[in-house]
């Protein structure tokens, strides 16, 4: 049972920072809802505009890392405000864009700026609750992404539809704005450490000597990947391969966006708790859910049905997989936003791309789906290689710990309290 202080209210500023992402959330995943009328106005292909989507991925997985050492011995306070008044002026820049070209250009920017806002805003957050919170801290944040889906994409859907694919960028601009007068006025001020506490990029970049960092980073993509292999060209598929009415895209967007938002729920309420279960649990039921939706692509209510489904059971993961990232790479909680944001991305990267890839070689918008399962399935043997070397590891380090400080005739009751922790202990 968790101590009463588990369960304390958390900061204000950790709301500040979701309703931030908010704002991010819904700049990111907005192409998804406004796809064909930007592509019939820029006169591009669908696969050609899912690229925008790849390439705020791109921009996300160079910004993170990139800015978060650049910004290292900044203040963080003053950090984010910079980066999330960057990324406004970058979705202004997007609504006046005159071509395809311009608008690539500015999603790369904008990318850049809520890719540092991210990795420093999830530092942040964690920073200001305790190791035992750090899951439910990072819900808050991830569920800024959920109500992104919720409201922010199908009004986004909604105003590309009735008032040209501008206007949902001119929306988050003002977005933005909102946001950042919440971070000025609300995210206290921190001071640059100095001394031992200093931060030294070369003493952060040591956590990428771990395996279990890269394990979590590798099983972070391939999730990321498998849902935005579908979420990308998940309208056409509603309406080019289920034959709802592009009228309903919104509505079906808002549904994910409740998935992704019961999801985020669970997986903040369970994960500090039981890391690993909640890994397994939501990637392979993820797993399961693109699997029957390739399979019953055709089915209006089975699509509708499966995109809610899919918000859940993918979002329920995000709170752990952020959760892991911070517990494995715990000296270095600036490149661990960093890293677990990149690992986002690259998958956000990858999905698309590969979606696109699938589309373009005539085998249809349910193959989507075939990839996306294809790549969770990855994303479950990675994790349960990380598990093993988590159980190993831990027992490792207890049996040593006990030779040091237990007789020998003790020895077989730490050994067999090692593999009881090695199965139960699932956090550090």
């Amino acid at each position: 049972m968790p101590a009463p202080s588990d369960r304390a209210r958390l900061p204000i500023a950790v709301y500040v920072l979701g309703l931030s992402v908010f704002a991010l959330g819904t700049s990111e995943f907005m192409l998804s809802g406004i796809l064909q009328p930007l592509a019939r106005d820029l006169q591009v292909s669908i696969p050609q505009a899912g690229l925008l989507v790849s390439a705020f991925a791109i921009g996300m997985v160079v910004g993170a890392p990139v800015l978060a050492a650049a910004t290292l011995r900044l203040p963080r306070r003053t950090t984010l405000i910079a980066l999330l008044a960057a990324f406004g002026l970058g979705q202004v820049a997007g609504a006046l864009a005159p071509s395809y070209g311009v608008l690539f250009v500015s999603r790369v920017v904008s990318a850049l700026a809520c890719a540092g806002f991210w990795a420093v805003g999830a530092a942040v957050a964690v920073s200001l609750v305790p190791v035992t919170a750090r899951a439910r801290a990072m819900a808050v944040m991830v569920g800024g992404l959920s109500i992104a889906n919720i409201a922010g994409v199908p009004a986004g859907a909604l105003l590309g539809q009735h008032a040209g694919w501008r206007a949902a960028f001119w929306a988050v601009a003002g977005l933005s704005a909102i946001g950042l007068l919440g971070v000025v006025a609300l995210v206290p001020r921190t001071a640059v450490p100095t001394g031992d506490d200093r931060p030294q990029l070369r003493r952060e970049l040591t956590i990428y000597k771990d395996k279990q960092v890269w394990l979590a980073l590798t099983a972070t993509a391939l999730n990321g990947a498998a849902v935005f292999a579908l979420f990308s060209y998940l309208s056409p598929l509603l309406t080019d391969t289920a034959g709802l009415a592009e009228s309903w895209v919104p509505t079906v967007l808002a549904l994910f966006g409740v998935g992704a938002l019961i999801g985020t729920f669970i997986g903040g309420r369970i994960a500090d708790a039981h890391l690993f279960g909640t890994l397994f649990a939501g990637i392979i039921a993820s797993t399961l859910v693109l699997t029957v939706l390739a399979l019953t692509a055709h089915s209006p209510l089975a699509a509708v049905a499966l995109s809610l489904m899919l918000g859940v059971t993918a979002f329920t993961t995000a709170p752990a997989l952020n959760a892991r990232m911070f517990n494995v790479a715990n000296a270095a909680p600036t490149l661990a936003g960093a890293t677990t944001t990149a690992a986002f991305n690259i998958g956000n990267t990858l999905g698309p791309w590969l979606g696109g890839l699938t589309i373009g070689a005539g085998w249809g918008y349910p193959s989507v789906a075939w990839t996306g399962a294809a790549l969770a399935a990855g994303a479950v043997g990675t994790t349960a290689l990380a598990f093993r070397l988590h159980r190993t590891t831990s027992r490792s380090r207890l049996i040593a710990s006990s030779m040091a400080a237990t007789p020998a005739p003790a020895l077989h009751k730490a050994t067999e309290a090692a593999e009881a922790t090695g199965a139960t202990g699932q956090q550090h």
